[in-house]
């Protein structure tokens, strides 16, 4: 897994993923990824148990937690980029940094 420059976005297969804003507290930040996993959890529970209550909680969980860690919603970065979620880092202006690190990952 590798961070933009900037640490706006890890790269996964070669798309982009917001990362949490680095402004959060550890603290915050530590009981929001708590939340995160616990929610993550709980949506496997659904999925086994086919309870669609209960996946429709736990999925409003995840996204909770990850709009509190700022990995969703607006973006925490103040400079007026636009957000670049999930985009293929080739795409984007990322591109030229990224076909020089990558080593064809694609």
């Amino acid at each position: 897994m590798r961070s933009t420059p900037d640490g706006r976005y890890i790269i996964v297969r070669g798309r982009l993923w917001r990362c949490a804003d680095p402004s959060l507290p550890e603290e915050r930040r530590q009981a929001l990824v708590a939340d995160l996993m616990n929610a993550r959890r709980a949506v496997g529970q659904a999925k086994r148990s086919g309870d669609a209550d209960a996946m429709k909680a736990a999925r409003a969980g995840v996204d909770a937690a990850k709009t509190a860690l700022g990995e969703r919603g607006p973006v925490w970065w103040t400079d007026g980029a636009p957000d670049l979620n999930r985009h293929m880092a080739h795409t984007t202006p990322y591109a030229a940094w990224f076909a020089a690190v990558s080593d064809g990952e694609r």
